[in-house]
C-alpha cells in the first residue's frame, strides 16, 4: 500500500528537474539502439515480403501461435518499461528507496517475459514445429530469438543499474548511466510492441 501510495506520487507530481527537455542517456547508445532497430526494420520488411506470397501459409502458421501467451508478455514488458520511466522520475525526487523497488519490478517482470517465452518454445518443439517447419516459422524463431537475446542483455542492463543504484546515490553523471541502461531497455520494450502484432495479429 505505501509503495503503492509513492508510486502514484511520484507519477503525478514530477518536478521542474524532471520535466527538463533533454535527451536521456549517452549519444553512444542511441547510435547502438538506432542502428539496432534499422536491422530489425529490414528483417520486419523481409518477413512482410515472405508473407505477401504466401499469404494462406502464413495464415495457417499463425493459428498455430498461442496468442494469450503473446499478450501475457506484451502486458509484461509495457509494465517493466513503466516501472523504470517511473524509477527514474523517483530519482530526480531523490528518492532512492523507492527508484530500486520499481527497478526489481522492472526487472521481474522482464524474467517473467522470458519464463512464458520459453513456456512458449516448449510448446511448439512438442508439437513438431522448428525453424524448418515453413518460412513463417523460420521467421518467428528467428525474430523472437534475436529478441529474446536482446531480453537477456536488457535483464543484464537493469542489474547493473541496480547495483550501481545500490553502490552510491546518482549524481547527474549516474542519472546519465540509469537513463543510458532505460533507453535501450525501451528498445527492447519497442521491438516486441512490433513484434506481436506482426507474428500473432497481421492477417
Amino acid at each position: 500500500m505505501e509503495l503503492a501510495q509513492e508510486i502514484d506520487n511520484t507519477a503525478v507530481s514530477v518536478d521542474a528537474k524532471a520535466t527538463d527537455k533533454h535527451i536521456p542517456g549517452e549519444a553512444g547508445v542511441w547510435v547502438l539502439v538506432l542502428g539496432d532497430a534499422f536491422v530489425f526494420v529490414l528483417l520486419f520488411v523481409s518477413f512482410l515480403a515472405y508473407r505477401s506470397q504466401a499469404l494462406a501459409l502464413y495464415s495457417d502458421s499463425q493459428n498455430q501461435l498461442n496468442m494469450h501467451l503473446g499478450a501475457v508478455n506484451t502486458l509484461l514488458l509495457l509494465a517493466s518499461s513503466w516501472f523504470v520511466v517511473t524509477a527514474l522520475h523517483a530519482l530526480r525526487r531523490e528518492l532512492q528507496r523507492l527508484a530500486m523497488r520499481l527497478f526489481q519490478l522492472a526487472w521481474l517482470s522482464g524474467f517473467g517475459f522470458g519464463v512464458v517465452k520459453v513456456i512458449e518454445y516448449s510448446e511448439k518443439f512438442e508439437q513438431g514445429i522448428t525453424p524448418l517447419t515453413n518460412s513463417f516459422f523460420m521467421f518467428y524463431f528467428v525474430l523472437t530469438g534475436i529478441h529474446f537475446i536482446h531480453l537477456l542483455i536488457g535483464l543484464g542492463v537493469l542489474a547493473f543499474m541496480m547495483s550501481v543504484l545500490k553502490r552510491s546515490k546518482p549524481g547527474e553523471r549516474r542519472l546519465a548511466t540509469l537513463e543510458s541502461g532505460a533507453t535501450y531497455w525501451h528498445l527492447v520494450d519497442l521491438l516486441w510492441i512490433v513484434l506481436f502484432p506482426l507474428l500473432y495479429l497481421v492477417r
